[in-house]
């Protein structure tokens, strides 16, 4: 077996250009390959890109192929897709969307029994068997795998996370941004079904749409239509929530675990009185978890590793700054199961968001996406190397670096906080400078 090829699977799934780099034959041999040794059924769901049906269909006939039936969602949340899963005793769940990524891409990620991304080592075994030379079985007659379709997806996500609510939210108004994704169904449908006044924009997908200039990376969309009422945005596949409070201040998913814990905590619920978030949370978080007495536990970034740790240590609040936000079911990011529970904690308290997010004080932080030809050896770069450490040491302990490669796109992240917007951006462009001169 080759040990030098590029892998398939990123920080969230297989992704790439559609028809291109992920094309129907790559979908239909990954489907067979990770069909190969489950038992029980498969749940797929998809977005509205233009490639999402072209890519659902070829993994249905993947697995079907092999003899594993299918169930089609259909366009829905990628929480639904997880939640699903698990209701119906689906050996996998797989979703199909490249999320936040510009139309033309797609991806493909998969859930276990438990609803929660597979593991490395999972991923790894579908991924060898992909590439390797062993024939796959041929069923004939009554043992190929059947297709059907889950006409009341929608519905049945709807009502299962609408039962989880404890509070009122009638008279509660929000404005929520569907990204023109794979949660303008649903959203609409479970915050009416709440009760809350929601006024819904970008819920009008045509496969090109989605993610264009809206949903959880255009929160400043949001924040204009809002008005003075809290505003949502979800991203492509609905796993993040970006929130604006009553004021156009954006909320991302460190205020939001802050928010939560705060909350959870004064309520004697959370659990240890511990939180999970990954590298790239805020340090005005830390700060403000030190001051309320939370412990943070960090992994690296993915919603996945998230998970884990929540798992190991029986924590009930987690995620990432991205907004992927993780609670007590420790399965998977569902933005809508998110919103719902921001909704309570402003039900429950009586409070506006505005008020809500104090709990925290944000360090200005900047982000400089970096696009290289290659992403290898980036961090042995002497050049790049000197710079993060000469950065390091003028920041010292008021503030924070992290470089990083992007696990789903061919980009270097820079990442730096400083106690100034201006210092944080000189910082990040030094060190941008270097990565660009250095890689390309």
């Amino acid at each position: 077996m080759e040990t030098n090829r590029k892998r398939m699977f990123g920080t969230d799934g297989v992704r790439g250009v559609a028809n291109s780099e992920l094309t129907a034959d790559l979908a239909l041999n990954l489907a067979r390959a990770a069909g190969a040794t489950i038992d029980g059924h498969v749940v797929i769901g998809q977005d509205t890109r233009r490639s999402s049906a072209m890519l659902a269909s070829a993994v249905a006939s993947g697995f079907n192929s092999i003899g594993v039936d299918t169930v089609d969602l259909g366009i829905i949340p990628v929480g639904a897709v997880s939640r699903l899963g698990r209701d119906t005793g689906a050996s996998l769940g797989v979703m199909i969307s490249a999320s936040h990524n510009p139309a033309e891409d797609n991806g493909i990620k998969f859930f276990g029994k438990d609803g929660a991304k597979l593991s490395d080592e999972q991923e790894a075994m579908i991924e060898d068997r992909y590439h390797s030379a062993s024939p796959h079985t041929t069923p004939v007659g009554a043992s190929v795998g059947m297709q059907t379709q889950m006409n009341d997806s929608v519905d049945r996500y709807v009502e299962k996370i609408a039962q989880t609510v404890e509070y009122s939210m009638r008279g509660l108004e929000f404005v929520v941004d569907c990204a023109n994704g794979a949660a303008f169904a649903a959203a609409p449908a479970l915050f009416e079904k709440v009760g809350a006044n929601v006024a819904v924009f970008a819920d009008t997908p045509d496969g090109m749409n989605i993610n264009d200039g809206v949903g959880a990376t255009y929160p400043e969309t949001v924040a204009e239509l809002a008005k003075g009422k809290v505003g949502f945005a979800f991203d492509g596949d609905a796993d993040r929530l970006i929130a604006v409070d009553e004021k156009g201040t954006v909320c991302d998913g460190d205020v939001i675990m802050a928010i939560f814990a705060n909350w959870q905590r004064d309520r004697g619920k959370l659990n240890k009185n511990l939180v999970v978030a990954t590298v790239m949370s805020n340090l005005g978080f830390h700060h403000a978890m030190k001051r309320i007495g939370v412990d943070v536990v960090i992994t690296p970034v993915g919603d996945r590793n998230v998970v884990q740790e929540m798992r190991r240590t029986k924590a009930v609040v987690g995620g990432e700054q991205s907004g992927h936000i993780l609670l007590e079911d420790r399965s998977t990011g569902d933005g809508l199961r998110t919103a719902l529970r921001l909704m309570e904690v402003m039900a429950s308290t009586g409070q506006p968001l505005s008020e809500l997010r104090k709990v925290m004080t944000e360090l200005p932080q900047v982000l400089l996406n970096v696009r290289v030809p290659s992403k290898e050896g980036w961090d042995t770069q002497e050049d790049i190397v000197r710079a993060i450490k000469d950065a390091e040491r003028s920041l010292g302990p008021r503030g924070r670096v992290l470089v990083r490669p992007s696990g789903t796109e061919p980009l270097i992240r820079v990442m730096v906080e400083a106690p100034t917007a201006g210092e944080a951006t000189t910082v990040a462009e030094s060190i941008a400078s270097e990565v660009t001169s250095a890689l390309s």
